[in-house]
């Protein structure tokens, strides 16, 4: 009877709780631009009252549950006018909202009370976002808004090189930066050998990069993500905006499909700088040209599609002996459907594409080149409760390799046609990502990525003694390529080798106060695709290569800590983040590597480690009449190639060598200053430690002629960098009533016409005999001039 009555009394607690529980309901939806219902990426929903919050994903979706009752609700997105009203929820509710630009609707601007802000509260760490009028304020050379320069000003980047377009996060390489298009990944960033980056800085809606604490979703690179979002196009009315500068111009027209349900978006630009070389008997060419399109359509309130694509070629010919073609294509269908109010899910059918076309007329060859994928992609996002998300979802892509195919151009040339062997691979991947409020101060993000990577069958594959494809030569103390005793043919559907990796990632934020609070995380991540090159800045000719039975993945650990503030209610802001990381398995090269048409690449590379440390500080004043940021990074980058016996002597003799990426200092200060309604000022300072490098340090004569003797790889260091970039956007006076509006950009790359060292030769003047130091710099002083428009 006691044990009857124990169940009974177990049941009516049961029951009072669920009465006495609160009823919770949910509010979704999705929030756009007013003026062209493009949706916002990261608006602020928050409910000051209870200090909660959510914020928009990709496609401008929010989702938020709380208890039934009365709210103030504030929806806030820097730059746009602040939402503030009050909302009864006592149902679930989906409710879409549109912002005003603040700009055109001054009056309108409401001065709220600080709420919490939720960069603070929020996990992620090590992520910056720019955006695009940030960017076209920014001087670059040439007076052409780059993507890439522009992240290269914040901490912990830094460029490849003047002139160049890849980037280095961290202390590492180039190519371990995952690049992304509206989803679709970017093989080369750069136009005209690196003088401006494939992106359109007109068509850009939202840009982050993720330099640590890399959501799980993420996977195939080791080092950074750069994720990029293209514009949806204007669904209410059509407009034009563009820009003519000195060398390049570019043209975007957007404009509705059916109002208010479908737009259309068109951009184009292209160089033309080679039009006037002939008034200088000048025979070259080395132009650009590219294209962004975009489609959305809304055909309910629970399915949108989209259909995105960017098309980009450089041409550069020298007279008739020498020319070049390459650039990327891609092409991305996306499904967007809501199957409730707290389920969000997106399908992504991507293609992209890298081509390379090389013509020697002297030697009567055309050699092709280039790497091709499909992936499939579908990610779901799930608003459990307010304190509760997850996300998650699968990626599968299947790779085709073309090292390259080398064809004569002539019947006289007597060269016979050679293919160098096509390689397959398939990458697939599924991953979890949880977002998890433990309390008020505490919350975290966590998940995990399981990956695979399945290298499939070629036409022939080398086999070698021990399977080792580089021999150490005793005698001569150097690496040598092995010589295969034999060879494997496989089909495509066969596996050559496979490769399993757990990834998980994790991040925390812990919030001292409203305003201030510590954050740390970290990563695991591999890294199947290298890039095969002899510079250190990427090129056209680099080739990248499937890891496979002698070409091991990369696997990364990274560890971060970090220290966040805000200042008179977001004025100021201040981010320190201290990094720690290991990757294994980073490729280096045998002396003497040659890398070109070579079909049998394992021959010339050895597997070592690399390792990077530093600390990243970032000042920003964030609103005013005068803004900007102060970034500085303090870091080392070094890799290390041990011989694999007690005989080999490895890479330096086995010791750590600092990485060409190294970069003791990194200073950089970003401002711009309103001077008045029509008149605008921005100016960039750099200051860098200089590359490294490799410089002789001894000599040899043979046949009358000094031979150099190089020294340990990369003991030296060029000179320091720095730079003072300047512009000013003029706006001249126009009527309100007037669509067409328009402004000048006057520009000044290098103001004080520094040469810095881009590089630095050695060899002997034929003329006196001394052996001397030849420094080359790509620019000095360039100013430039631009007019844009709008209507």
């Amino acid at each position: 009877m006691r044990h009857l009555y124990s169940g009974y009394l177990l049941i009516l607690l049961l029951v009072s709780h669920i009465g006495f529980t609160q009823e919770k309901f949910t509010l979704s939806g999705i929030i756009s631009e007013n003026t062209s219902n493009e949706t916002l990426i990261g608006v602020n929903i928050i409910f000051p009252e209870i200090k909660s919050g959510t914020t928009t994903n990709e496609y401008g979706f929010y989702s938020i549950t709380l208890p039934k009752g009365t709210y103030k609700i504030s929806i806030s997105y820097l730059g746009y006018t602040t939402i503030n009203e009050d909302l009864e929820l006592n149902k679930n509710i989906t409710k879409n909202f549109s912002l005003f630009n603040a700009l055109e609707n001054l009056d309108e601007i409401v001065i709220t009370e600080n709420i919490e802000k939720l960069s603070i509260q929020k996990p992620q760490m090590s992520v910056n976002k720019l955006t695009s009028s940030t960017i076209k304020e920014i001087p670059v050379v040439l007076g052409e808004s780059d993507i890439v320069k522009a992240i290269t000003l914040l901490p912990g980047v830094t460029s490849v090189g003047e002139g160049a377009s890849g980037f280095n996060v961290r202390g590492g390489a180039a190519d371990q930066n995952l690049i992304l298009l509206d989803e679709a990944t970017i093989y080369n960033s750069s136009h005209l050998f690196g003088l401006f980056s494939v992106f359109n800085p007109d068509t850009i809606k939202d840009l982050r990069l993720y330099k640590g604490g890399i959501p799980a979703r993420y996977g195939g690179r080791v080092s950074s993500v750069l994720d990029i979002y293209q514009k949806e196009g204007n669904s209410k009315e059509f407009h034009m905006n563009g820009g003519i500068g000195l060398v390049s111009s570019r043209l975007l027209a957007e404009g509705p499909l059916k109002k208010d349900k479908g737009s259309f978006l068109l951009g184009g630009r292209s160089s033309y700088a080679h039009l006037f070389l002939p008034l200088f008997d000048i025979d070259n060419i080395a132009y650009f040209y590219d294209l962004n399109t975009k489609l959305s359509y809304k055909l309910n309130s629970k399915n949108n599609i989209y259909i995105s694509g960017y098309f980009g070629r450089d041409v550069f010919r020298i007279e008739d002996t020498f020319e070049n073609t390459y650039g990327n294509s891609v092409l991305n269908f996306r499904w967007n459907h809501l199957f409730s109010d707290k389920l969000f899910s997106n399908l992504s059918l991507i293609y992209s594409d890298y081509y390379y076309d090389l013509k020697l007329s002297f030697v009567e060859f055309d050699w092709v080149s280039g790497i091709r994928n499909f992936n499939l992609k579908y990610d779901f996002k799930h608003y459990l409760s307010n304190s509760l998300k997850l996300q998650y979802g699968l990626n599968s892509v299947y790779y085709k390799f073309n090292p390259g195919d080398i064809k004569p151009t002539t019947e006289t040339s007597g060269i016979n046609p050679f293919k160098l062997i096509d390689k397959y691979a398939f990458e697939n991947a599924i991953y979890l990502d949880v977002e998890h409020n433990l309390s008020n101060n505490l919350s975290l993000s966590y998940g995990l990525r399981l990956s695979s990577f399945l290298r499939l069958g070629q036409d022939e594959l080398n086999v070698y003694n021990n399977d080792e494809a580089v021999t150490f030569n005793d005698e001569l103390q150097i690496y040598e390529k092995a010589n295969p005793i034999s060879t494997e043919t496989f089909k495509k559907s066969d596996v050559i080798e496979n490769f399993f990796n757990f990834e998980p990632r994790f991040s925390m934020a812990y919030q001292l106060n409203s305003n201030t609070s510590v954050k740390a995380s970290y990563n695991k991540m591999y890294q199947y695709l290298h890039l095969l090159s002899n510079t250190n800045a990427p090129t056209p000719l680099d080739i990248w290569t499937p890891s496979g039975k002698y070409v091991k993945p990369q696997s990364l650990h990274q560890y971060a800590v970090g220290y966040f503030k805000n200042f008179k209610n977001n004025l100021y802001s201040i981010e320190v983040e201290s990094f720690y990381k290991t990757i294994k398995n980073r490729i280096d090269y045998i002396d003497g590597a040659d890398l070109i048409a070579n079909n049998a690449i394992e021959q010339v590379i050895l597997n070592g480690e690399a390792r990077a440390y530093g600390l990243e500080f970032l000042l920003r004043k964030n609103e005013g009449r005068f803004k900007g940021w102060l970034a500085y990074t303090l870091s080392k980058s070094e890799q290390q190639t041990k011989g694999r016996t007690t005989t080999e002597t490895g890479i330096n003799n086995g010791a750590w060598y600092k990485t060409p990426f190294d970069k003791t200092h990194d200073i950089s200060l970003t401002t711009s200053y309103n001077w008045s309604e029509r008149v605008k000022l921005n100016a960039n300072f750099l200051l860098q430690t200089g590359q490294p490098v490799t410089f002789p340090n001894s000599q040899y004569e043979y046949n009358g002629i000094n031979i150099p003797n190089f020294g340990l790889r990369n003991e030296n260091r060029l000179p320091s960098y720095n730079r003072l970039d300047v512009s000013l956007t003029y706006t001249p006076k126009q009527k309100k009533e007037k669509k067409w509006k328009r402004h000048w950009v006057f520009s000044i790359y290098n103001v004080y016409n520094r040469k810095n060292a881009n590089t630095i030769s050695f060899g002997q003047n034929y003329e006196t005999g001394l052996n001397e130091a030849t420094r080359l710099a790509l620019f000095g002083i360039v100013p430039s001039i631009s007019y844009n428009f709008k209507f």
